[in-house]
């Protein structure tokens, strides 16, 4: 069973298409969400960071703080560059444990030879190379991000646009861009494009 990495930032749209996918049959693998699980799912994780950060993480029920974890480290890149090299391998683990688990219902086309990979931070983690087996890259013009991104989180756009910013994709390691650009209307036919040919090439 292959790989398809979907990555793309903020606004692009990704998730939607991940969405569209999963309705087709096709297994995606929400990387965020999944993330945020494991705090739960794993007891062994949070108190890892406590003990990595130097400071209590655990709210009054004794579950992760999130807005506490947040505060510890957005303001320290060393900090969160330590939580994620204890996250990422879990989050690694987790998703080889979903693909086992995980056969696809099939698609209009056939059986489906791929899961899906959904994540804007895993071509920039070392720790994640070789686990796709194609990238596609969704993408869509800064002012239509921009938009979408204001819609939904009521941040100033000066905020937004510091954000999206702040993404960047080498180009060289994806094989497919999806234009994501248009209506949500459109993300089927334009999904149904980009998948439909990585159908092909695996199920050869």
């Amino acid at each position: 069973m292959k790989t398809v990495i979907l990555t793309g930032g903020m606004g692009s749209g990704k998730s939607a298409v991940a969405r569209y996918l999963r309705s087709c049959g096709v297994p995606a693998y929400d990387s965020d969400a999944r993330t945020k699980s494991l705090y739960d799912r794993d007891p062994s994780l949070v108190p890892l960071l406590e003990k990595e950060l130097g400071v209590s993480l655990r709210d009054a029920s004794g579950r992760l703080d999130r807005k506490r974890l947040a505060s510890r480290i957005f303001p320290d890149p060393s900090a969160k560059a330590r939580l994620e090299a204890l996250v990422y391998p879990a989050v690694l683990a987790d998703f080889r444990r979903w693909k086992r688990w995980h056969r696809p219902a099939g698609w209009t086309y056939g059986p489906v030879p791929f899961v899906v990979l959904e994540s804007a931070v895993i071509l920039s983690h070392p720790i994640f190379d070789g686990i796709g087996d194609r990238v596609v890259l969704v993408d869509a013009p800064e002012p239509v991000r921009l938009q979408r991104c204001l819609s939904r989180d009521g941040s100033t756009p000066e905020e937004a646009l510091r954000r999206i910013r702040s993404q960047s994709f080498d180009l060289s390691r994806v094989d497919a861009i999806l234009d994501n650009g248009g209506p949500v209307g459109d993300i089927p036919a334009r999904s149904d494009r980009v998948f439909l040919n990585l159908f092909t090439i695996f199920a050869s």
